[in-house]
Formats: structure tokens, sequence, C-alpha cells
């Protein structure tokens, strides 16, 4: 029987990350308690109406918002849980969180970048715990700018800890949708929820006006029984809620990284740089009807992809996925200020760091440790070759985190279809290197390689194939050309 758990563990070991808890750790934890917040010294923001959204399974709850409308604008303040107050730098914990710098999301088993009684629980804006919060603070105008921001520390309490496919259906008003309990009856958490709604889709308005790049895209996970044994596939797909969350926080680690720069201190920054492999891009659009410049452009390539996604819904995620390959991937990179850096090509926006999930991204904690100097005007913590170093550890855990959670994926993917063998399916072709080509099917969302040779493909072909084989121990999922 497949032990898909058992799988996810060996996984991480085989990619170099810790499992276990260090000893010396594991007693830094031991000793770990709740600060005296009568005598934090900060403002106290805990009457507030803050709520959270997040996955409907989420433990380590990292920011909550709340929303005030004023004249001109809605000023939104997103507090994050202060994660730097209990892992402190150089500590063991610090250490232990550095060696993985994420925490990996295998859709069977979370491994936590922090322990578990940090992450989902002292460090955690769990709904009703009093918690030490750094928060964002700006005014959004009702054009989209943010005209005013700021960065300070506060106690906080989260009100409602809400998910997204409620609220997701209660603001789209789905017929039959049930209303969150927490919402019935208050009034005042509706309106939050409208504020914030509305100020985040004044975001994105004038961050895609910019060139920011509109995907459809669909993440598989697993459903498995408590021994770990795969009973379904489901896909998930954005929605209201989820977009309503990464607009805030795009704007939120903006302002981070303004903040930073503005104190005179280095920063790590998130980018995606001009992509390498434009050329395919515009034949690819060239196929569609596109006719897109010579040069990369994100205005016109984002104007591409509206026009696709009204005209041509059906196959607008399969267009998504060949984009996004395209493009290339994200990684972290160390920024003095005053100094030129790339941006973030498919955001389209210049300055952005991670800053906003602390218990699961170290990156983001090194951002917390900046801007807590920046607020009592000290000098930064690390040298700039410190992190540059860390912003390059950052990225290739990273993509051991992604590969380790793409292996599970796939290895219960091919346990769902060991029975569809000689199956024939539409797919589309979503990887090309040295090693053979990678296509993806549609129902369910799965990615296998393609036997044979492929000189003749290239990523964004749609194809006929057929499935020829799996391994569900080692997650291979292979396919058979019929027809391109």
């Amino acid at each position: 029987m497949l032990n898909l758990r058992a799988i996810a563990r060996q996984a991480m070991l085989d990619r170099g990350f810790i499992v276990s808890l260090p000893e010396a750790a594991q007693h830094e934890l031991n000793n770990a308690a709740e600060p005296r917040f009568d005598s934090a010294g900060i403002r106290d923001l805990t009457s507030w109406l803050w709520s959270s959204i997040d996955n409907d399974d989420s433990r380590d709850l990292d920011q909550i918002e709340f929303a005030a409308k004023e004249t001109g604008g809605t000023r939104i303040y997103i507090g994050v849980a202060d994660v730097d107050w209990f892992v402190r730098a150089n500590s063991a914990l610090d250490d232990a969180a550095q060696h993985n710098t994420t925490s990996v999301y295998t859709g069977v088993q979370t491994f936590p970048m922090l322990p578990e009684r940090l992450s989902t629980d002292l460090s955690s804006l769990n709904e009703g715990e009093k918690r030490l919060a750094v928060v964002t603070e700006m005014l959004i105008a009702d054009d989209g700018r943010v005209t005013e921001s700021t960065m300070y520390s506060a106690i906080v309490q989260n009100k409602a800890q809400l998910t997204y496919d409620a609220v997701a259906a209660w603001l789209d008003e789905e017929p039959g949708a049930k209303t969150p309990q927490r919402l019935l009856g208050n009034g005042d958490l509706q309106v939050q929820l409208k504020m914030q709604d509305a100020a985040a889709h004044l975001l994105r308005e004038r961050r895609h006006e910019a060139g920011a790049l509109t995907f459809q895209t669909t993440e598989l996970r697993p459903v498995v029984t408590p021994d770990g044994t795969v009973v379904d596939l489901q896909a998930h797909v954005h929605n209201r809620a989820t977009r309503l969350i990464e607009d805030l926080m795009i704007a939120a680690n903006e302002v981070n990284a303004g903040f930073l720069e503005q104190h005179g201190l280095p920063s790590i920054r998130r980018v995606v740089k001009t992509p390498a492999r434009w050329d395919r891009i515009r034949a690819l659009a060239a196929l569609m009807g596109g006719n897109l410049p010579e040069e990369p452009d994100a205005v016109s390539l984002e104007a591409f992809l509206q026009q696709q996604q009204r005209t041509n819904p059906a196959h607008f995620a399969e267009l998504s996925l060949s984009v996004i390959k395209l493009l290339g991937r994200g990684e972290y990179m160390m920024k003095v200020p005053g100094e030129e850096a790339p941006g973030h090509f498919g955001l389209a926006v210049q300055n952005y760091s991670h800053s906003t999930a602390p218990n699961r991204r170290y990156a983001d904690l090194l951002a917390q440790r900046l801007v807590k100097a920046a607020q009592v005007r000290t000098n930064s913590p690390y040298s700039v070759d410190e992190l540059s170093a860390l912003a390059t550890r950052c990225t290739q855990k990273e993509d051991d985190a992604n590969k380790v959670e793409r292996l599970v994926k796939k290895c219960a993917a091919a346990a769902m279809l060991r029975s569809h063998i000689g199956q024939q399916y539409e797919a589309v072709v979503s990887g090309i290197n040295a090693d053979g080509a990678w296509v993806r099917i549609t129902h369910p969302p799965v990615e296998g390689k393609l036997e044979g040779a492929a000189k003749h493909l290239d990523v964004g072909h749609r194809v006929h194939v057929r499935l020829v084989s799996v391994n569900p121990e080692r997650g291979f999922i292979d396919f058979a050309l019929i027809s391109s």
C-alpha cells in the first residue's frame, strides 16, 4: 500500500531538510512563553475588528486585516505576526529555520519551518488571542494608488478567523452558499470585508494597468485517509477571497521594500526577471492571433492574456501554465539602498519583498528584523554579504521545497491513474529540457513525461497523448504522443 506520508518524509530528507527539531532548538522551544503585553510599551490595537482569511485547514496564521474608510480613500492595516520576538537571530531556533528557510506543504503532511508550538500557537494570529504584530498601515486612494504608508509594532487580536471558500461565496452571493457563522448578524464584519474587497480591487486594477499578468492556476491536492492512502485528487482554483488577500499582501510587500529603502537599510527582494524566453511567448501568442512586440513588454502581454480569457476561456488555464513556465522562476536577491535591482515582471512592480509570512518563510523573518531595526533607527542586523548569502539560500531551499511538493503530488496522481493505463488525453506541453518533454493533462490536472523524441514540440503546444505507465512509489507518469 502506498504511504504518501513516508514518501513525503523521505523526500524531505533527500533534499537536505531537517524534519526533527535539533535538541538545542527544542530546549529553547520548551522555554518559549507569551510576552508581557502590559509592559510591551507599544500601541494596543486589540479593540479593532481584525480578521483573517486563509485556507480551511491553515493553522499558521501570519496576517490579519482591518480597514477604515476615509475621505478620498480607504486606510488598510495589515498585522503580521511578530515571529522575531520568539525566534531571535542566531538562536538555535533561528539556525533550524535558516536551514530549511520555508515550510513545505505536501498535501498529506506539512513540514513547518518553525515548530508547531510557535507557528500554530504562540506566533500564530489565532482568533481571540492577544499577539504582538508588525503593522503595515497604508492609505489606498480611490484610484488605487498607495498615497501614505508606514510600519510599526502593536498588540493585536484576531476577532474572526475566516476561510477563502466561505468568504468568496459570500462576496459573490453564490446561490445556496452558507454564510459563515461569524458573519451572520455581524454587520460591522460584513462592512469590513466589503471595504477590504473594494480596496483590493482598486489595487488590482491599477497593477493590471501597469502590466501585472492575469493567470488562471489550479492547485492539485491529494485526499488521503488517516493512514496515508490516496482516495481522491482535488483541484483548487483561486477565488475572490484569495485574490483579496493576495492584492493586499502585494501592496504590503511593496510598502515593506520602500520602508527599508527610505531608512537606508539593505533588503531581500523577490524578483522575477525579464523573461529569457520572450520569443516563445511571442510565438505562442501569434498562434492565437496575438501580436506581441519584439522586446518584453508586460502591458502588451497582459492585454493579450485578458483578451484570451474573454474569448477562449476553455483553454485559458493551459495558456496560463505555458506563460508561467516561460516566464521563469522567482528568486530572492539582496538589494542595497540606492542601487537598481530587477523588479517582479509578473506583478509589474519594481520594489517588492516577501514580508507577510514570517511563520512560513525565512526571507519574511529577515525582512521583519530589518524593519524593526529601521523603526528604532539602528544599523542593519546583517551585513550585505550575509544578506546576499541568505537570499541565495532561500532561493535554493524554495526550489527544493517545490520539488518535494511536486513529487508527493505526482505520487498521489500516479496512484489514482493506475487504472487508467491506455486512456487518451488532451494535453499541453509544460516543459522542455535536455531530459525530454513534459505534458500536463487537464482532468485531472497532472503532469507527466512524454516518451521518445519531441524535437518539434515546445512549451504551449497542445498535443494528444496516451497514458502508458505509472510508478506511484517514484512519482513517474509517462505518456506517449499520439498527435500534436
